[in-house]
């Protein structure tokens, strides 16, 4: 009895031990925010904010560090993984995965309403930083237009079509239709690349005569067609391809 005892008493140390209650202040990273601002913390640290506990093994840091880990310690590979994928960690439920991925799409989002308040074209890049938070981590393809004025200000974008891994399929009728609707006198088209590839293939480039020659009927430029990748683009106007 008095073994068993033992043995309860530690395993209930063992396992409190890793609540966030019973942590020194300054490690706590509720308090560590509101004591040294949201700057001061670790991704770590705010992951753990959002799931709140570990397991009988980890604090909810480690467990966190454990996580990035397993995302090479970058946030936006870790912004890929699934609920199912997040919820094979022990200590992760269903709740705690929902929660880490809810917060990885608002930074997606913040990101892509940051681009969008640059509403002027001004460059290639622009345009990159304006579709890569919106096509550049997707695992299908997807294809894009964004419809400018005289100014190269955007009045719309918009998805034209979504595919499997393999390709997508573009209405030029359809396109050319919203062009006219909306007053653009500019296009810009993009899509993305699934395999990270960064190249333009024939189909890319007959697509993309097929669009030129259309709009420039109804005296609308297509300004540029950019392939997206997670982390850089192609553009067929910086390489004189249009």
């Amino acid at each position: 009895m008095f073994i068993f005892i033992q043995l309860f008493i530690m395993s209930q140390k063992k396992t409190t031990s890793f609540s966030i209650k019973n942590w020194s202040e300054d490690d706590r990273p509720r308090e560590k925010l509101l004591q040294k601002g949201r700057a001061a913390l670790s991704d770590a640290e705010l992951i753990a904010i959002l799931i709140g506990s570990g397991n009988n093994d980890e604090s909810a840091v480690d467990l966190s560090k454990h996580i990035l880990a397993k995302a090479d310690n970058n946030l936006n590979q870790l912004g890929k993984f699934t609920i199912k994928k997040l919820m094979e960690f022990k200590g992760i439920g269903e709740a705690k995965a929902i929660s880490i991925v809810a917060a990885m799409e608002l930074g997606r989002r913040r990101r892509a309403e940051e681009a969008v308040q640059q509403s002027k074209i001004t460059s290639s890049l622009s345009v990159f930083e304006l579709m890569q938070p919106v096509i550049g981590e997707l695992p299908h393809e997807e294809f894009w237009i964004i419809f400018l004025n005289n100014s190269n200000k955007i009045i719309r974008k918009e998805q034209l079509s979504k595919g499997g891994i393999t390709g997508t399929l573009v209405d030029v009728r359809l396109v050319l239709k919203t062009a006219l609707e909306v007053g653009a006198t500019g296009l810009i088209l993009a899509h993305n690349h699934p395999s990270g590839a960064l190249r333009a293939s024939e189909p890319d480039k007959m697509l993309t005569r097929k669009l030129k020659t259309g709009a420039e009927s109804l005296d609308i430029k297509v300004l540029d067609h950019l392939i997206i990748t997670e982390k850089a683009y192609f553009s067929f106007a910086d390489e004189n391809m249009l």
